[in-house]
C-alpha cells in the first residue's frame, strides 16, 4: 500500500503556518540502519577490548566459570550500549541520533514541539513491540499503513518523525503591526519554549525580515558567530522589541 507522505501544519489557526514534512518508511529505515551499524560497532568494540583486558591474553571467549566482574566489566556495558543506544542519545540530542541527523530527520510531538523525556522513553520501551517478530517487522508495517508513518512506539508516545528543514509560511502581515499581527507575535512568543529550535528560528527570521528597517542591520547579524543559545535568545529579544515598539 502506497500512502503519500503527509505534512504536519503547526499554528495555521493563528496565521503563522509551519509545514513540517513527515518522514516516511524510507527515511526511517535509512536512519535506523546507520544507527544499527554504529551501535553494533560500539558494542563489538567494547566487548573485544573489555574481554582482552579481563582475560589478560588474546582471547575473547568467556571464562568457563565467569565471576561477577566478567558481567560487570564486559557483558553489562556492552549490553547497555546496544539496548540503551536510542533512548540515551535521543534524550541527549533532543530527539535525534547520529543516524537521524545524517538522514535529516528528528522526533517531534504532534503539535510540532520537542518531545519530553517521558515521551522519548515511552517510544523506546515500545521498541519491544515494534521489533516483533524480528527486524522491526511490526514497526515497519505500521509505518507503511499509518497516515503519519508512525510505529507503535510513536502512537504510544504521541510523537512522529519530521524532516529537519521545515517549510515556514507566514500569513500576509502587511507593512505595519496591526491587531492581527500583534496577536500572531504574541502567540509565537507564548509558544516559543514548546516549539522546536529550528522551527522557531525560521519563524522569527520570517517575521523580522518583514519589519526590519533598511537603516538597521539584518536580523541575522551576529547569529552565525553566536552559540545556539545566544542566537535563540537574540531572536526572541528582537521579537519582544517588535511586539512592544512596533519595530525591531
Amino acid at each position: 500500500m502506497n500512502i503519500p507522505t503527509p505534512d504536519l501544519v503547526v499554528d495555521s489557526v493563528t496565521g503563522v503556518d509551519v509545514v513540517l514534512p513527515i518522514a516516511g518508511p524510507g527515511a526511517r529505515s535509512y536512519a535506523f540502519l546507520i544507527d544499527w551499524f554504529i551501535r553494533a560497532i560500539l558494542f563489538v568494540a567494547w566487548y573485544v577490548v573489555a574481554a582482552l583486558i579481563y582475560n589478560r591474553r588474546w582471547s575473547l571467549t568467556a571464562p568457563f566459570n565467569p565471576n561477577a566482574w566478567w558481567f560487570v566489566f564486559v557483558v553489562t556495558p556492552a549490553a547497555a550500549i546496544y539496548f540503551l543506544y536510542h533512548a540515551v542519545l535521543e534524550i541527549a540530542m533532543h530527539g535525534r541520533t547520529p543516524g537521524k541527523r545524517i538522514a535529516g530527520i528528528h522526533i517531534i510531538t504532534r503539535d510540532g514541539g520537542s518531545p519530553s523525556v517521558g515521551a522519548l522513553l515511552t517510544r523506546n520501551v515500545f521498541r519491544l513491540v515494534d521489533t516483533l517478530p524480528l527486524f522491526y517487522g511490526v514497526g515497519l508495517v505500521a509505518t507503511m499503513l499509518t497516515r503519519d508513518h508512525v510505529r507503535v512506539g510513536d502512537m504510544a508516545a504521541g510523537t512522529l518523525l519530521a524532516y529537519d528543514q521545515p517549510a515556514v509560511t507566514l500569513a500576509s502581515l502587511g507593512g505595519k503591526l496591526d491587531a492581527s499581527t500583534a496577536e500572531i507575535l504574541s502567540e509565537l512568543l507564548q509558544r516559543w519554549p514548546a516549539l522546536d529550535v529550528r522551527v522557531r528560528r525560521e519563524l522569527a527570521l520570517g517575521v523580522l525580515s518583514r519589519y526590519r528597517s533598511e537603516a538597521l542591520p539584518p536580523a541575522t547579524t551576529g547569529l552565525d558567530a553566536a552559540t545556539p543559545a545566544q542566537a535563540d535568545a537574540s531572536l526572541r529579544t528582537q521579537l519582544e522589541r517588535l511586539a512592544q515598539d512596533g519595530a525591531p
